[in-house]
């Protein structure tokens, strides 16, 4: 074929070397020019590399060496490259053998010779590279199905296998369900939609304006039809939360914090990152995708942390990643602490709050926000604060998932690395963004909470109230100043099977939380209470609880102390001081004078906050000092 034709065609059909003028591409062509004649640019991969051996051959031409950096026919073109060569280098080899005379003689006498021997093994064959492996045998191929059932096997063998459950959470009657048969309902007591914003009016009439307006789907990615105005505000709402120069909104947290930590450090010159053992998975796939080099500290550990970090020095690049709220056990990350190690050491911060935002601080900005409380209220939202927590913080990422209701997460942080994200990171690039219904709920629960305190103070006194209840009890509710309350069992088998007979026989839903969640002998139910469980649920809940650890005979408080304690169940408070990460003699992230701030603050807003009757006793008299 004509040179020139076949580059044209080429040129038309590659979208890579269709970015290459035609001017440039006859360079390419006529830079393959050697003694043998310009080589034609239909000849193959395989067949130029067999003429490697030819006299006067250059190696591959100019135009194929471009097309090489194609990223779709490139690695095929390499990987017929290396196999042609292979091919060549061992038919020199053979040449001379094949012809000298006595060859097939000496061939004969080995083959004679070894006759006798024991015939090798399967494996051995299969890893021989003198036969091609012949395709005419009568070998059964692979068992993929068997494999995949092994596999689960041995899921259901430890226990560990994970059961869905069919639970429709009705709007109209949160936080109850119905399950498969829509005439049974149940309580759901383990959702994460933590203030109850999916059904918020004012978050469902945004979504539906937005629907009615601009359809239900985004149409494509950010860069191909998919970036709207409802994105630019939502990632600025999200900015402005965080006291951030800029945000990025993904398709989830999970894709939030792998592709930002996979990008980040690998653009980073022989990063090193600094990982908390108790951080989510999503982190860990990041960490693991960035191909950096890793230490993982024990959680909460701050002695362990600067151990490894002063093993580098301050000119490395350093990455601590690590949570406010660690969602399984409700511990708190050492925010102060470790911002101040990475200071010291020359690293950047990496905090998921993504169990935190929408619940802790004034406005919702999560666990940072929370510690410098009285200043975040002063300034506007938005508005930088030296010195604070949130200033020193590099990296943010959260969801719109949990308290805020919706679906989606995001990172904050300044507006390069905002931007370096944006450009390189494959897990925003290439997947279609948050339709507009989607963008304009998070936009308007995101106002809504940065607002209102009505929902946090309600779900605090919830939580403060239940977690009393259940240490009456002697229900073992591992220690932690947050909204999570995990109740241990300490076996996989019979935290399902408490699960399962709290739904069946109880209409109340808590799913059971195992390995690789938790570590094996930590296997729990995951109590989450919000601001719409009512004193009549609660007392349920109580009555159940205590009739399946009857009927199980699961360990009490009193047991796991017996045993010398596990997880902090059962342990020295002043031992576990430090490992559940808040402020040491504070029981509570919500202390009593924020929640009366917040009340009054309703009370000043709205002249009146609803109080359920499931409001404590010491709540009741923060309440009832404001009204002397």
């Amino acid at each position: 074929m004509d040179p020139i034709k076949a580059m044209s065609l080429l040129n038309r059909a590659c979208p890579y070397l269709a970015r290459t003028g035609m001017t440039a591409l006859q360079g390419l062509a006529d830079a393959g020019l050697s003694g043998s004649g310009m080589r034609s640019l239909s000849t193959s991969a395989v067949e130029q590399a067999r003429c490697g051996v030819c006299p006067g051959h250059t190696g591959q031409s100019a135009l194929l060496a471009k097309a090489s950096e194609c990223p779709v026919v490139g690695p095929s073109i390499r990987a017929n490259d290396a196999a042609a060569a292979v091919k060549a280098s061992k038919a020199a080899q053979q040449a001379p053998a094949a012809a000298c005379p006595y060859a097939k003689c000496v061939d004969s006498a080995e083959a004679k010779a070894s006759a006798g021997a024991n015939a090798p093994s399967k494996a051995g064959v299969a890893a021989s590279t003198a036969a091609p492996v012949s395709h005419d045998s009568q070998e059964a191929v692979f068992d993929y199905e068997g494999q995949y059932q092994a596999k689960l096997a041995k899921k259901h063998g430890d226990k560990s296998y994970r059961y869905f459950n069919n639970i429709n959470r009705l709007a109209g009657r949160f936080p109850q369900a119905h399950t498969a048969n829509a005439a049974n309902i149940v309580t759901v007591w383990c959702s994460n939609d933590y203030l109850g914003q999916s059904k918020n009016p004012v978050v469902v009439d945004a979504m539906k304006d937005a629907l009615d307006t601009y359809g239900a789907g985004a149409g494509g990615t950010r860069n191909i039809a998919g970036n709207s105005a409802l994105h630019l505000r939502l990632e600025a709402e999200l900015a402005s939360l965080h006291r951030m120069e800029a945000a990025l909104v993904f398709s989830s947290c999970f894709v939030a914090n792998d592709a930002t930590i996979s990008t980040l450090c690998s653009a980073l010159p022989d990063c090193v990152i600094f990982s908390d053992k108790m951080n989510h998975a999503s982190m860990i796939q990041g960490i693991r995708h960035s191909g950096a080099k890793k230490h993982v500290f024990n959680h909460n550990d701050l002695a362990h942390l600067e151990q490894l970090l002063a093993q580098y020095p301050r000119s490395t690049p350093k990455l601590i990643a690590f949570e406010s709220v660690y969602s399984m056990s409700g511990t708190v990350g050492r925010i102060p602490e470790i911002c101040a190690l990475a200071k010291k050491y020359g690293a950047i911060t990496y905090l998921d709050e993504v169990h935190a935002v929408g619940m802790y601080g004034p406005h919702g900005a999560g666990v940072a926000e929370h510690y410098d409380y009285e200043a975040s209220l002063r300034a506007p939202v938005g508005q930088r604060i030296a010195g604070s927590l949130m200033d020193q913080v590099d990296i943010v990422t959260g969801t719109l998932g949990k308290a805020f209701g919706i679906v989606g997460g995001y990172i904050a942080a300044s507006s390069s690395l905002v931007d370096m994200i944006r450009s390189y990171a494959p897990g925003f690039i290439f997947t279609t963004s948050l339709p507009p219904p989607i963008n304009a709920g998070a936009v308007a629960s995101i106002q809504y909470l940065s607002d209102s305190q009505r929902e946090r103070f309600l779900q605090q006194t919830h939580v403060r109230q239940l977690k009393s209840d259940l240490a009456s009890a002697g229900i073992p509710v591992v220690p932690n100043p947050s909204h999570i309350v995990p109740v241990l069992v300490g076996d996989a088998e019979r935290a399902k099977m408490a699960s399962d007979m709290l739904l069946t026989e109880h209409n109340i839903y808590v799913q059971s939380i195992n390995y690789p969640t938790v570590p094996v002998g930590e296997e729990r139910l995951r109590i989450t209470p919000s601001p719409g469980h009512s004193t009549a649920m609660r007392a349920r809940l109580l009555g159940a609880l205590d009739s399946v650890w009857n009927r199980l005979g699961l360990r009490r408080t009193s047991d796991w102390e017996r045993e010398g304690g596990r997880c902090g169940v059962g342990e020295s408070r002043a031992d576990y001081g430090e490992h559940v990460g808040w402020k040491r003699g504070v029981e509570y992230m919500w202390e009593d004078h924020q929640l009366k701030q917040a009340r009054d603050y309703e009370m000043a807003r709205k002249g009146a906050v609803p109080i359920t009757p499931a409001i404590p006793e010491t709540v009741q008299q923060i309440i009832s000092a404001t009204m002397v």
